[in-house]
């Protein structure tokens, strides 16, 4: 089978034996996977591994075999893989034992991939291949951030940084969704046209004076994903008591950020990554209620990877990135 893997501090297409299933295992014929920031740093933190490892969390294809002792799917369904591993239940923090697919695990930039039958969920049917291809770990982090860590309600307003990205264009709808008010912010003209248009009630660009922009705003919640250059921006505009959630870093992992001025704004402020099974079948049963559909910005064919890598790192994408298998 073709598969894009990083194999001695290399990215590239390769022939790959085709996997067999274990006991409890499926082997799923991918038609889609979606690219996310998290693959692209993979090559970097496997350095000169000279092992290949197909590369890809998200996925969605159809069930072509099944291995003894499974009975939750039969062959022939159309699947979506969760890329959580090993979270189940609901929790404050994942549980130990918890990865995330494509790292050490093979993953989805491949025509097939063996894994866990409990991993997989049904594929929402009025979804392309292209769109639950790229849904779920953007969709599962915009998820768990908005909800069960930031406890979004109806007439709250809620601050994205940062516009373009996957989870950002989930966050937007789910918190619309829900009747809250949205602001976004971006660099790019296009992106904050893009993110009005998907529902975004007020949209900045990055480098304006936030506070000036907003001094008739009360920002109850800020979904943080940027890191070191708009944390402590993100912090400014947020009401005293207001609610912070971050789940990723784009910028540099390490702020400094005044403590004292914390404590007495009694910010709240909650650390997310991704989300467990529970929280996935609850978004799935979510999403059908009001029909929420991924943005895929571009499809690039699997022969392709390397393209879709590149365009991606370039961050000019509005959305998901995805590939087309098969």
């Amino acid at each position: 089978m073709k598969a894009f893997v990083h194999e001695y501090e290399e990215i590239t297409i390769k022939e790959m034996e085709s996997p067999l299933p274990a006991k409890g295992e499926v082997v799923i014929s991918l038609r889609a996977a979606g690219l996310n920031r998290r693959d692209l740093n993979i090559p970097n933190r496997r350095g000169n591994e000279a092992e290949a490892l197909v590369l890809g969390s998200d996925g969605a294809g159809v069930v072509e075999v099944v291995g003894q002792g499974v009975s939750n799917v039969k062959e022939g369904d159309e699947v979506i893989i969760n890329p959580a591993l090993r979270w189940e239940k609901n929790s404050d923090a994942p549980p130990k034992g918890f990865d995330i697919l494509g790292m050490p695990d093979h993953g989805t930039f491949a025509e097939k991939i063996v894994i866990a039958a409990e991993q997989v969920e049904p594929k929402p049917t009025y979804l392309t291949w292209e769109e639950a291809g790229v849904l779920t770990l953007p969709a599962l982090t915009a998820y768990r951030a908005l909800f069960t860590k930031g406890n979004v309600k109806e007439n709250d307003t809620v601050f994205i940084p940062g516009a373009g990205s996957g989870v950002a264009t989930y966050l937007i709808q789910f918190a619309k969704n829900v009747g809250a008010k949205v602001i976004v912010t971006s660099r790019s003209e296009e992106k904050r046209v893009k993110a009005k248009e998907l529902g975004a009630d007020v949209v900045l660009d990055t480098n304006s004076d936030w506070v000036k922009a907003l001094t008739d705003e009360t920002v109850d919640l800020v979904i943080e994903s940027v890191g070191r250059a708009t944390f402590n921006r993100s912090l400014e505009v947020l009401k005293k008591g207001g609610r912070i959630v971050t789940f990723g870093a784009t910028t540099e992992d390490t702020i400094d950020f005044n403590l004292r001025s914390f404590f007495y704004g009694q910010y709240q402020l909650f650390g997310s990554t991704m989300g467990s099974r529970e929280e996935l079948r609850n978004m799935l049963d979510y999403l059908e209620q009001f029909k929420t559909k991924p943005v895929v910005d571009e499809v690039f064919p699997l022969e392709k990877a390397q393209d879709a890598f590149d365009y991606l790192a370039q961050g000019k994408q509005f959305g998901n990135v995805g590939l087309r298998i098969g």
